[in-house]
């Protein structure tokens, strides 16, 4: 076996919800029978791994599905086998999210939160998507400033002007057209699926079951929609709008409500008496003081030694604020940044990844956002709704409507994108977290629509994006982890309080 670095972990660091009716159950004997036909060759993952009995290997992928006999790619798979073989069902694949995400190191990690009769009846299948190191990888070479995300994923002027997001779009993806190679053009959540059918073939596996999280969300359903006959049971937690007209472009704009669901939470966390890192008496004072601050910042920015960019100014508050919402234990990371900003100051420069690991994620976050659709190119379809968003949504300034640099992609999409429906097998399970600032609530009862009877959906009292195994929901967990183990699912949708 090739041996290949792992960046898992620190791909991880950086970016940023019956009883079963027309399910086959392929028997114990039958699942390690296919098992024993897997043609990978298993062996030591270059760089470790977390756990010493995840192995590693390598299966090879066509570049372009339409030329299946042309140039191949590597896909880096990862595996620690069922911990009991005579209940092994088949394989779990943990789809990540992203587009930059892998799942590479999850076998080691999040694999072992599962319960021990779902880590006996599955192997736990990892891998680095095309474009992602260490499968055979990609990069646009963009300037280091590009790589903020406050610039990936790019804020509006203070007064809301998006000429030079434009500007900044039309440098960018002339970079990735320069030095991104063939395969940045291949780079699409189709094709993402249509790799993971070449896994499934290679272990040795008639059917496969998934556990897709965020943009792994929907990988798993155009997985489902493409390759129905070889789902077994599949989950999608936190989970994105399907919308195959806008695709990225309907995820981006959820992050408007998304904010407006989690910030209150945030607000009332930071105005709770005791609190070290209490920023106001109530909770009704924290989003007039953050819009205060942000305007501050967008006309006095505070130089940030280290920091990318250097200095905290409105937008980098604000990316700092989407970042934060992520998760209640990220809600100090803002706090600390809002006092700080009150006196002045800066807090120490937060750590960043490898440029080389940043560059990697980055080009294919944007080969895959980018080739999934097509982008209006007229700047002022962008000002239109930068304009109407900056006015409803204060707290998120225009930028979930604003031009990435997909607005100046030089390639065209090679084929629609994938529209989910309600054809296949029902085997899906939706899990979500009610206040979600990535995946709210809202886009994910969209694909549970587009699913019908495919799915059933599990919606939890939470806070968080991530749902299943992630905030301690017992009710929202049990009915996941009975499911992955026993195939029951609820006759219909449920709500955990």
């Amino acid at each position: 076996m090739k041996k290949t670095t792992s960046y898992a972990g620190l791909v991880a660091a950086s970016a940023a919800a019956l009883l079963l009716s027309g399910l086959t159950v392929p028997s114990t004997a039958a699942s390690a029978t296919a098992a024993a036909r897997s043609s990978l060759d298993w062996g030591e993952c270059a760089g470790g791994a977390p756990d010493p009995r995840q192995r590693c290997a390598t299966v090879e992928v066509p570049m372009d599905y339409s030329d299946p006999d042309g140039e191949k790619i590597d896909i880096v798979v990862s595996r620690i086998p069922s911990e009991k073989p005579s209940a092994r069902r088949g394989a779990l694949m943990l789809i990540p999210g992203g587009p930059g995400g892998s799942s590479l190191d999850d076998p080691s990690k999040k694999g072992q939160r599962l319960p021990q009769d779902v880590r006996d009846a599955y192997d736990l299948i990892g891998f680095a998507p095309r474009g992602l190191a260490p499968s055979t990888s990609v990069t646009c070479g963009l300037e280091y400033g590009d790589l903020a995300l406050s610039r990936l994923r790019p804020w509006p002027a203070p007064d809301g002007s998006v000429a030079g997001n434009m500007a900044d779009a039309r440098r960018m993806a002339d970079a990735c057209a320069r030095n991104g190679g063939e395969l940045i053009e291949h780079l699409s959540t189709a094709n993402e699926a249509r790799d993971l059918d070449r896994v499934r073939a290679a272990l040795g596996e008639r059917k496969v079951s998934a556990w897709g999280v965020s943009y792994g969300t929907y990988v798993g359903a155009v997985y489902s929609r493409l390759f129905p006959h070889r789902t077994d049971r599949i989950v999608l937690d936190s989970n994105d709008d399907p919308d195959p007209s806008r695709v990225a472009r309907a995820w981006l704009a959820g992050h408007e409500q998304g904010v407006e669901d989690v910030f209150p939470e945030f607000a009332k966390w930071a105005s709770q008496p005791g609190n070290p890192h209490r920023v106001a008496e109530t909770a009704a004072e924290v989003r007039p003081l953050f819009l205060r601050l942000a305007a501050r910042l967008d006309s006095e920015p505070i130089p940030w030694p280290g920091a990318n960019p250097e200095e905290l100014n409105g937008n980098v508050l604000r990316q700092t604020m989407l970042d934060s919402l992520y998760s209640p234990a990220r809600f100090p990371e803002l706090a600390r940044l809002m006092l700080a900003a009150e006196k002045g100051t800066v807090p120490p420069a937060p750590p960043a990844p490898p440029e080389k690991v940043l560059q990697n994620v980055a080009a294919v976050g944007a080969g895959t956002l980018c080739n999934d659709v097509a982008w209006p190119e007229d700047p002022a379809v962008y000002q239109k709704a930068v304009d109407e968003s900056r006015a409803r949504y204060p707290l998120t300034a225009g930028m979930p409507r604003n031009a990435m640099l997909c607005a100046a992609w030089p390639f065209t999409p090679k084929e629609p994108a994938v529209r989910i429906t309600d054809r296949g097998p029902s085997n899906i399970l939706l899990i979500q977290n009610q206040r979600d600032v990535a995946t709210p609530l809202g886009g994910a009862l969209k694909l549970r629509a587009a699913l019908g009877d495919r799915a059933r959906m599990v919606t939890v009292d939470g806070t968080g994006h991530n749902a299943y195994l992630a905030y301690g929901n017992a009710c929202g967990d049990a009915i996941v982890s009975r499911f992955l183990a026993t195939g029951e699912r609820p006759e219909k949708d449920v709500y955990c309080d």
